[in-house]
């Protein structure tokens, strides 16, 4: 059963949930999120093909896409940006010290929105042409 909607659906929710969190204040959840939100959208495009991609980091999955895509390189680098944000946003060991609620600025929300947006266009394009 092909679940690329889904995936999409719940990219979508993500990003929304994002923009919440990022004027709620909650940074480092608006980056989780819209981390999220990347890496469901991509996971919609796989999935809208009848395969399956594992993982987490954004990087990797935007690169097996290339396998059959054109990939920004800009959208690669993006996706690195957001892969930073997978395990430092939520556990206080993903940093040195302290709570990743008292290191996140609204600029790394904006940017991390920013960029998810950017992923999730492209994926609309693959999922809707």
């Amino acid at each position: 059963m092909n679940r690329s909607r889904d995936w999409w659906v719940q990219a979508q929710a993500d990003l929304r949930h994002a923009r919440h969190a990022r004027e709620d204040g909650a940074y480092e959840w608006a980056c989780f999120a819209a981390h999220q939100a990347a890496e469901k959208a991509i996971k919609a495009v796989f999935e809208s093909r009848d395969q399956q991609a594992w993982g987490h980091t954004l990087t990797h999955l935007l690169q097996a896409l290339a396998e059959e895509e054109n990939v920004p390189t800009d959208l690669l680098d993006m996706a690195r940006m957001l892969d930073k944000h997978y395990i430092p946003t939520r556990y206080p060991n993903g940093l040195a010290e302290g709570a990743p609620t008292e290191f996140y600025t609204r600029k790394e929300a904006d940017d991390a929105i920013r960029y998810s947006e950017a992923i999730l266009r492209f994926c609309d394009h693959l999922l809707h042409r």
